[in-house]
Order: C-alpha cells, then sequence, then structure tokens
C-alpha cells in the first residue's frame, strides 16, 4: 500500500470517526472531572497500545501543551517489576488486573487501549474495575470485542485497520489531555505545581 492509500484509508477512518465526537466530549469530561477531584487515571494496553497507555499518563504527570500541576496517572504496563513478577506467580491475564485491585478506588478512572477488545489481560483489568468502582473507559476497534460491553464507556474506532485505530486513540487520549488543561487553565491553575 503506497503512503496516499494509506493517507486516503486514514482520512476515511477520521471522517467515520467523527460520528464518537459526543461519546469522546463526555469521556474527557469524565477523566477531567476525575483528575481534578485528586482521583488516579490508570492506563492499560499491550504491544502498539501498551506505548498509547504510556503516552497517555506521561502527558497528565508532565504536561500535555501547557505547564500546570502534575496529575495522578499511572500506567500498568509500566512497571517491569510488578508486570515480571505477577506474569510468574499468577500469569500474563493477572498482570493489569491485579495492579489495578491493589491501587484501584472509588472515583478513579482506569482506561484501556485494545484495537480487538479481546485481550484477557484487559478483561480482567476491566473486570477489576467494576468490582473497584473504578470507571472504565475502552479505546477499541474493529467490533469492540467483550470489552464493549465490560467498560462503562466504550468508543470503538470504526476500523479494522490496527494501524488506523491506533491513530484515531492517540487523537483521543490527546482530546483528554487538552480537556483536563483546559479545566486547568480555566481554573487559574496553569503554574500550580
Amino acid at each position: 500500500m503506497t503512503f496516499q492509500q494509506q493517507l486516503d484509508e486514514a482520512i476515511e477512518v477520521l471522517r467515520a470517526s467523527a460520528a464518537l465526537g459526543p461519546a469522546i466530549d463526555e469521556i474527557t469530561v469524565l477523566a477531567a472531572d476525575a483528575l481534578l477531584a485528586g482521583h488516579t487515571l490508570y492506563t492499560a494496553g499491550n504491544g502498539g497500545s501498551a506505548a498509547d497507555a504510556l503516552h497517555l499518563a506521561e502527558e497528565l504527570i508532565g504536561r500535555y501543551r501547557h505547564n500546570r500541576r502534575p496529575l495522578p496517572a499511572i500506567c500498568l504496563n509500566a512497571d517491569i517489576g510488578a508486570l515480571t513478577c505477577i506474569a510468574n506467580d499468577f500469569g500474563y491475564d493477572e498482570i493489569f488486573a491485579r495492579q489495578l485491585a491493589a491501587l484501584g478506588k472509588v472515583g478513579d478512572v482506569l482506561v484501556v487501549f485494545s484495537t480487538s477488545g479481546n485481550s484477557a489481560n484487559i478483561l480482567n483489568a476491566l473486570q477489576v474495575a467494576r468490582t473497584k468502582g473504578v470507571t472504565s473507559i475502552a479505546l477499541l476497534g474493529k467490533d469492540g470485542g467483550a470489552a464493549r460491553t465490560l467498560a462503562d464507556h466504550a468508543l470503538v474506532v470504526p476500523s479494522n485497520n490496527t494501524a488506523r485505530i491506533q491513530e484515531v486513540h492517540t487523537l483521543i487520549l490527546h482530546a483528554i489531555c487538552e480537556a483536563v488543561e483546559q479545566r486547568l487553565i480555566d481554573g487559574d491553575e496553569s503554574t500550580q505545581i
């Protein structure tokens, strides 16, 4: 596939994703409300989706566009010690669930990234979120998989192409960062540490 064909496909997926606009706006407000109330946002994913999960957490702890106070965000696929311990002792399917069971509190938010929506470790984390009172947001693709019904809020990018799905996931994670920072700036907290 040529670059132009990839670009044309990306444009088509972005246009189709416009229908997700109201749901994206809803989850950005939900995430911003939780963070600004002092709750923690957890992220998780596998492979390329792990990179997306890292990206969202680091933007919240560091900064997106503006200097502002750091926000509590933890990427569950970032701690290699925890991942290897849990995978070794309990199995790979538990790597996110066990961490969330230890750390998650009512009012926190879990954002999972999965292009298929069928990764067992993602599904287990969504189950734990339910039992812990952690609000769950799933950024998905294809048909949404099993995660679509497990998540409190499921956003399914209308594509079967993993690359196009992840490109829209990046746009959504940036929308979350934008909403959070705008709320902080509106509240005049842009330079507080």
